[in-house]
């Protein structure tokens, strides 16, 4: 089996996010509209949620074995820490809320506006994981194998826009401009004959 680095936490992730997501969505507008495409979005909205609720089981197992296997120092440790945290609560809400519909559906009742108002609620936990998710991986660099040394030309500055390189297309942009900056500023130089000896 192909390697993934670090381990699967980070791709099983992304589908609890957008199953859930949607189906939040979903549900919140779905008693708006009229039938029966009421009926059609909160049948939508029902298999987003158990979907995402069974692939949240195998992305909680995941980032489990991620916590207990990824190379980490004393301030990463708390912040993997708190978004374990975090997931623990968001992994038990989108699993009830999962529950309590599957009952409703066996029962042939709707999902009222508790239902909808927790899955909300869920929705901004999840949203709030998934940013201390973000946070563990670009602000502590766990999970990730090697950061590149900011040596050479063009590559030990700092960027204007406090990110980090962009586009192939954007980088050359950018220094075209810059030879052609220089190109007028020689140009300058030549044509007022004069040399005021500071560097430009």
């Amino acid at each position: 089996m192909f390697e993934i680095i670090p381990n699967w936490h980070p791709i099983f992730v992304h589908f609890t996010v957008a199953l859930f997501s949607l189906a939040v969505g979903l549900f919140v507008v779905a008693p708006f509209m009229k039938s029966p495409l009421k009926e059609q979005w909160q049948t939508v909205a029902r298999w987003n949620l158990w979907f995402g609720a069974g692939l949240t089981i195998i992305t909680g197992l995941a980032g489990l074995y991620a916590y207990n296997t990824v190379a980490h120092d004393t301030p990463s440790h708390a912040a993997m820490t708190e978004h374990r945290n975090w997931a623990i609560v968001a992994i038990t809400l989108i699993l009830t809320l999962a529950v309590w519909s599957i009952m409703r559906v066996r029962r042939k009742r709707a999902l009222g506006a508790v239902f909808i108002a927790a899955t909300v609620v869920a929705g901004i936990v999840l949203a709030s994981t998934a940013w201390h998710g973000g946070e563990v991986v670009y602000r502590y660099g766990l999970g990730v194998m090697s950061l590149p040394k900011a040596e050479g030309e063009g590559h030990a500055h700092e960027h204007t826009n406090g990110g980090g390189h962009g586009r192939a297309g954007d980088t050359q942009t950018s220094s075209g401009a810059m030879d052609m900056a220089e190109q007028s500023h020689d140009a300058s130089e030549r044509d007022d004959h004069h040399d005021d000896g500071h560097e430009h």
